[in-house]
């Protein structure tokens, strides 16, 4: 496996390629650059053949790590490295197959790879794709999903379009939708029956109490260890957090 490493900081350079030899000795690093401008220059003279797989660090000595796959309209996957975490929801809409925050952990790294190799070897190459890597993008919604919910506002009923819903939640024996202007109503469905109703590309069962819209996310961190905590708009009265046993899956769904 060819692998590009994109990281201005030398040690963290040095380390990562330690950490990828350790992990399988037969690895080969095409380079380490530092910078969006040489990145660049490497990939526009290239002459070792392209990477199967890039590590790139957010922040480089002369701009984000987005830059680069803005100019090259890279496909290549990616496993994005940073100090900071509040780029997370950017990089998983980005061609990413994950996100390792620093200093990078050895069993996470393993994660990440094996991960790869699961959506590499789980797909069927073709001309435009190589290396059979199942493209991140959103599958077009079936028509079976749900467009609208029925609700009751005093004597009157509404219909809401799923549209418009950015996340579900349980509260007091009751479930309610929060629309994205910030209005709150109770239905008939629990959460269960609604993962069941709606696009699951859209729509995310973070915890057993939330049922979320991707364009809902506004930002994600990580906290206490693996544990991701998400802001929501509109912003939830109580603070957000992805259970541990959905925090793999989230991210999948994420890199959708």
């Amino acid at each position: 496996m060819n692998v590009l490493i994109i990281e201005d900081e030398e040690l963290t350079a040095r380390r990562l390629t330690s950490l990828l030899h350790d992990y399988d000795p037969s690895i080969r690093v095409l380079a380490q650059l530092p910078s969006v401008v040489q990145s660049i220059q490497w990939f526009e003279t290239a002459d070792e053949g392209m990477p199967d797989l890039i590590f790139l660090d957010i922040h480089l000595e002369d701009d984000l790590g987005f830059r680069l796959i803005e100019q090259l309209n890279l496909t290549t996957p990616i496993i994005f490295t940073t100090a900071y975490d509040e780029y997370a929801l950017q990089a998983f809409k980005a061609n990413s197959v994950d996100y390792l925050l620093k200093p990078i952990d050895a069993d996470e790294l393993a994660a990440a790879i094996d991960k790869f190799k699961k959506l590499r070897l789980g797909n069927t190459g073709s001309a435009s794709n190589p290396d059979g890597l199942k493209p991140f993008t959103i599958d077009q919604r079936p028509s079976s999903y749900r467009d609208r919910f029925m609700v009751t506002v005093g004597p009157r009923l509404m219909s809401v379009p799923t549209s418009t819903i950015a996340y579900f939640y349980f509260e007091n024996k009751a479930t309610y939708l929060t629309t994205f202007p910030g209005q709150h109503y109770i239905i008939d469905y629990s959460l269960d029956k609604l993962g069941q109703l709606l696009d699951p590309n859209q729509f995310f069962r973070i915890n057993r109490s939330f049922l979320v819209a991707l364009s809902a996310i506004q930002s994600v961190y990580t906290y206490s260890g693996s544990k991701l905590k998400l802001d929501l708009l509109p912003e939830s009265r109580q603070e957000i957090f992805v259970s541990i046993d959905r925090v793999t899956a989230f991210k999948e769904w994420l890199g959708r």
